[in-house]
């Protein structure tokens, strides 16, 4: 197999026309894909819990989403993931992008802006940046939104005519891909490993890509994958997440989508 790197946007646009047979993309992603035509369907759910936070300095005082109001806010652009699941945390508080400061990191280097003082708080995935600024002995206060609202986390996805023509080929890969995640959970060491031998730089800091790793871990687990095995789809979660981002501002899911339009279990294992 061969692999590439895209954006969201492209990868999506991609996988829907064949040009990639299966990919990963954020859930937040797929939904505003599907809503305007594009023929994908997500597989298999990766990240089980949603991995995109709000993170602040311990010291900030900032403990809720009620505590960002008045505040500088870093996060890379009001675009993506992140953008959708900072409206989500502030509206658990009745609160909206208006009553923060939203200041832009294109550059990704908002965690840096947080550890400088130069804003208050900043969106982030909480298997990296509170995980860097720790190595920096800066303590954090991490806010999540999966309570008030189950976004989709990361998860494979495919295009409708992949589906049909490579059915087999895409069902093993899945499979293939839940083991693997079932076997780094039981023996990080053995994904700290492979890790290494595909980016043998990540040796030179052992300690953060173990840190790295246990978070990652953590985020690929939740209670539904527990009853239900790795790679399991809530399509309940998915229904409410629908609506939440169908009433967001601006249009992001021009049309009405459901569940059963976004996602599919037919390539999940057995259990």
């Amino acid at each position: 197999m061969t692999f590439q790197n895209r954006i969201d946007p492209e990868l999506i646009t991609l996988v829907g026309q064949g040009s990639i047979d299966i990919g990963i993309a954020d859930g937040t992603s797929v939904i505003p894909a599907v809503s305007q035509g594009i023929p994908v369907r997500y597989v298999a759910t990766i990240y089980a819990k949603f991995p995109n936070i709000v993170l602040a300095k311990a010291s900030s005082g900032i403990a809720s989403a009620k505590d960002l109001k008045g505040k500088r806010v870093g996060t890379p652009g009001t675009f993506g993931s992140s953008w959708i699941m900072l409206q989500a945390l502030l509206s658990t508080a009745n609160l909206t992008t208006s009553d923060v400061s939203v200041q832009t990191y294109p550059d990704f280097t908002q965690a840096a802006a947080v550890a400088r003082g130069q804003v208050d708080a900043a969106t982030g995935f909480v298997n990296n940046e509170p995980i860097q600024l720790k190595q920096q002995g800066i303590d954090t206060t991490i806010l999540r939104v999966d309570d008030a609202v189950p976004l989709p986390g990361n998860g494979l996805i495919v295009g409708q005519k992949t589906l049909v023509a490579k059915h087999d080929a895409l069902a093993a890969f899945v499979a293939a891909t839940l083991r693997a995640q079932d076997e780094v959970a039981a023996n990080p060491a053995v994904g700290i490993a492979a890790a290494v031998a595909a980016v043998p730089e990540l040796a030179s800091d052992p300690a953060t890509q173990a840190a790295i790793l246990a978070a990652t871990i953590d985020a690929w687990s939740s209670d539904d994958t527990k009853a239900n095995g790795s790679g399991a789809i809530n399509r309940e979660a998915w229904s409410k997440s629908i609506a939440f981002m169908q009433g967001l501002p601006g249009g992001l899911v021009p049309n009405r989508v459901t569940a059963d339009q976004i996602v599919t279990t037919e390539l999940l294992p057995a259990r």
